[in-house]
């Protein structure tokens, strides 16, 4: 945008620039990042802002809880349930049993596309639960109960 141009409804101008990079990808699962957002559009942070909350009043786009923001497509499923659950999930999905190695917290962040500390506050959520055990700095974390329905729900 140039420095000259009015700044009532850039956001809209943004978000229609973002909503157009979504229609031309059709492979894009997140959304650029605020800060890309800001650097592309020579826009402050409040605007980038405004047009993400425009994107997702027009459904085209979800915030998601320590993740980039979600491209939503018409007809695609995305698992919504909170982190702690999904990764408990891997418990049945893999065929883990009591006793054995889950993997590290690394390796899970890679594969649900989010930060290992974000990984760590789930992990702990587990830990509590107790649905894991172990864990910590060097040390392998342990599956200490396979989770019934009811505590997956």
């Amino acid at each position: 945008m140039s420095q000259q141009a009015s700044p009532r409804g850039t956001f809209l101008k943004v978000a229609d620039a973002v909503k157009a990079r979504i229609a031309a990808d059709p492979t894009m699962k997140e959304l650029p990042s605020l800060a890309e957002v800001m650097r592309d559009h020579k826009v402050s942070r409040g605007v980038a802002l405004r047009a993400f909350g425009v994107l997702r009043q027009q459904g085209v786009a979800e915030p998601a809880p320590g993740e980039r923001w979600r491209v939503v497509r018409a007809g695609a499923r995305v698992d919504r349930r909170p982190l702690d659950q999904r990764i408990a999930d891997i418990i049945t999905a893999d065929g883990l049993a009591v006793g054995e190695a889950f993997p590290s917290a690394s390796v899970l962040a890679e594969r649900f596309g989010v930060s290992r500390p974000t990984v760590t506050k789930a992990l702990e959520k587990l830990e509590t639960a107790g649905v894991l055990a172990g864990g910590g700095q060097g040390r392998v974390r342990t599956v200490r109960a396979v989770p019934t329905r009811e505590e997956r729900s």
